[in-house]
């Protein structure tokens, strides 16, 4: 195991509710492949010091977490076209001082709508309307889903967000149901006020052929065990923080680990 060093790599995470997944990924990889690199996360108290703190102390990469990924774009110095697309930000890169803005969160999505063969003819229960829910629309929009319906509380967000993609709004779930139900809020998540929530009622997902909760931790969310309990198509959070955050490593270190190398980091992250 490497030691702590004056010459090390930091790379680091900014979220409300840090969680070890991003901090165990890595860092396993960075042990597999002999790179003199650390990874720690951070609840910040101040955005703004904590993005200058990226750049004064030479801090390599920066993941962006909830609520921070809209926040944070008046901060940076370039935005990659990933992130300029949606508006939204999950990765900073630092390049000698320069700050330069990516979203690896629309990748993820995307190619699991893709493995999963989900249909683009189906209807689709989007809840959320934050930054992560900006990049899982675009992935539904660009992966050719038109019968797409955004739920949010938050009328102004809500319909903004649906009127970027030419999707419906409403303000709550009700009795509505479709094809595919898909949580982007912290309903479920660890260590929230929330955490034991059901974000679909047990009649809309048995409604449902798949269930898609994007929030990794747990792994196994209300929703996610719901979906399997009722035998649905189910995409974890966990799936979408693996494939975001090896996007992320790739764009720090610049190496592409090998599908063994990334299987074995993700099981060492959900063995937590």
């Amino acid at each position: 195991m490497t030691m702590l060093n004056k010459d090390m790599t930091l790379c680091i995470s900014l979220s409300a509710r840090p969680s070890n997944n991003g901090t165990r990924f890595h860092n396993f990889l960075y042990e597999a492949l002999d790179l003199n690199w650390i990874y720690k996360a951070f609840a910040p108290t101040d955005l703004g010091q904590a993005i200058a703190g990226v750049r004064g102390l030479g801090i390599r990469g920066c993941a962006i977490s909830m609520p921070y990924k809209e926040d944070v774009i008046a901060l940076v110095d370039r935005m990659d076209p990933s992130a300029t697309a949606i508006e939204s930000v999950n990765t900073i890169v630092n390049d000698d001082g320069v700050l330069t803005a990516y979203n690896t969160d629309y990748t993820a999505i995307a190619q699991l709508i893709e493995e999963n063969a989900l249909d683009a003819s189906a209807s689709v229960l989007l809840r959320g309307s934050g930054g992560m829910a900006k990049a899982t629309a675009a992935a539904f929009r660009d992966a050719g889903f038109t019968a797409v319906t955004i739920v949010a509380r938050n009328e102004q967000a809500g319909r903004a967000l649906a009127e970027l993609y030419g999707f419906g709004w409403r303000g709550e779930v009700g009795d509505a149901t479709a094809d595919i139900l898909v949580n982007v809020t912290p309903l479920g998540m660890a260590g929230g006020p929330e955490e034991h929530t059901l974000s679909f009622a047990e009649d809309a997902i048995a409604a449902a052929s798949v269930v898609f909760d994007v929030v990794a931790l747990p792994a196994e969310t209300p929703l996610v065990r719901a979906g399997r309990a009722a035998g649905k198509t189910v995409i974890s959070g966990a799936e979408v923080a693996t494939r975001q955050a090896l996007e992320q490593f790739v764009l720090y270190t610049g190496i592409r680990p090998t599908q063994e190398q990334v299987r074995a980091a993700e099981e060492f992250m959900r063995a937590q």
